[in-house]
């Protein structure tokens, strides 16, 4: 009996039974289905419909209910190369360079699509696998320490469905009339200037430099359930061109880049592997990607199944010099056995699905691999300290005036020291690390 994982392992194993055929064919692309179903997509060559008779039979018998009857399960194209062309797609065996995998999904938007480091200002992602973890919180201080220092920095709230970051910068009377949901469902019928004006606040935490807050929905969310359902749709517009609503969230971006001049975006994305997190770590053009980690294994359990997606799809390399963990809520106690644990499990996953292999005895060179307690490396976790009266504010901006340097260094210190790779003119103590 076979199941959705056996189904590529399987048309592999007969792929290699019938090399001669493929080689004959030329491109192969193996078409997933809403259901998981399979079918093959070859090109219309009277000599490659030939050869794929005879895969047929072999591929019907090993895909049972995840595939078709032979008669049915190859279709042909003209070119299968225009097929591919905007398709999320990947090459799943190292063995065929000829054969695409394209995966027909309920969402719009697939892990395994990096887009390239954006070409505006840094833009930072604090992402976690689990809620819980002070990820909001690291937000809001990394902004707060950015501005102690002149910066003007952006901050966007994109965790839509659990919305807090945006009230933890701002109080009630200071918040904006619309936010990011309200901006992508008026965006659907080209309204989106009318709410764009009025979607950013400034911080009273912002000190010497600036934090422009972008929250999740205004100071009245009105139909929010009903907007948040809207929020993923794609847009046609008149010339009947399709734009996803990672796509439509990247042109947001820009327009808020425009027209408020930050020297730094930072963008809490939701918890979680949904398309709202996809979007944030893989379609927005990060150039850092903060992961919070819990010791736990239901955090590495959470990570290994994106690494291995990426490792899989072959997209790892295009996403994990910008990779790094981040250990949150580091208890009082123990701190020493707890930071072992952590950087133990970040190193094994790093190096199982990441790292490039190096064999005994050979120089790296220019390999992307990291001794275990190397302090920058991405599987190095940087620290924030348990801090129960940071924990007990109900919001940051009501504590603000009570914070000074040497209590954030305390908490943070470690963790704002990452962001030196990103803006070099940061000037911040690594003396607790």
């Amino acid at each position: 009996m076979n199941t959705f994982d056996d189904v590529l392992p399987k048309i592999e194993e007969t792929l290699q039974i019938h090399k001669e055929s493929l080689s004959v064919m030329g491109e192969l692309i193996i078409n997933r289905d809403l259901n998981g179903r399979v079918r093959l997509l070859a090109n219309t060559s009277a000599e490659g419909k030939l050869e794929t008779q005879k895969l047929s039979t072999a591929l019907s018998l090993v895909l049972g209910s995840h595939g078709f009857l032979p008669d049915q399960l190859f279709l042909f194209e003209n070119n299968t190369e225009d097929l591919r062309e905007g398709l999320p797609c990947y090459q799943p065996f190292d063995d065929f360079d000829s054969v695409w995998v394209i995966d027909r999904l309920t969402t719009e938007t697939e892990w395994s699509n990096v887009a390239p480091v954006s070409g505006g200002v840094p833009r930072v992602v604090f992402y976690s696998i689990k809620g819980g973890v002070g990820r909001s919180t690291a937000s809001a201080v990394a902004a707060w320490s950015l501005a102690q220092q002149g910066r003007r920095v952006m901050v966007l709230d994109l965790d839509l469905e659990s919305p807090g970051l945006s009230s933890a910068l701002l109080p009630e009377t200071r918040r904006p009339s619309f936010g990011i949901t309200d901006w992508l469902v008026e965006d659907l019928v080209d309204n989106g200037h009318v709410v764009l004006a009025d979607m950013v606040a400034i911080s009273e935490m912002s000190h010497d430099g600036e934090i422009l807050v972008v929250p999740a929905h205004g100071k009245d969310p009105g139909e929010y359930i009903s907007k948040l359902g809207r929020v993923w749709m794609p847009k046609l517009a008149l010339n009947h061109q399709r734009e996803t609503w990672s796509q439509r969230l990247n042109r947001l971006l820009e327009k808020l880049e425009e027209q408020w001049k930050p020297e730094m975006i930072l963008i809490d994305s939701r918890a979680g592997i949904d398309e709202v997190a996809s979007a944030c770590v893989t379609d927005i053009g990060a150039t850092m990607i903060f992961l919070f980690a819990l010791e736990g294994d239901q955090t590495w359990t959470g990570y290994r199944v994106l690494f291995e997606h990426w490792n899989r799809t072959r997209s790892a390399q295009e996403i994990r010099d910008r990779l790094q963990i981040v250990a949150g809520m580091v208890p009082i106690q123990n701190t020493a056995s707890y930071m072992e644990a952590v950087t133990e499990k970040s190193w094994n996953l790093f190096t199982e699905q990441l790292y490039d292999a190096i064999p005994e005895g050979v120089v790296s060179g220019d390999a992307f691999n990291f001794d275990r307690l190397d302090k920058n490396a991405p599987h190095h976790p940087l620290a924030i300290r348990w801090n129960s009266g940071l924990a007990g504010l109900s919001s940051l901006h009501e504590g603000s005036s009570l914070w000074d340097k040497n209590m954030i260094q305390a908490i943070f210190g470690n963790f704002l020291a990452g962001l030196n790779p990103i803006d070099p003119l940061l000037e911040v103590d690594t003396a607790n690390e």
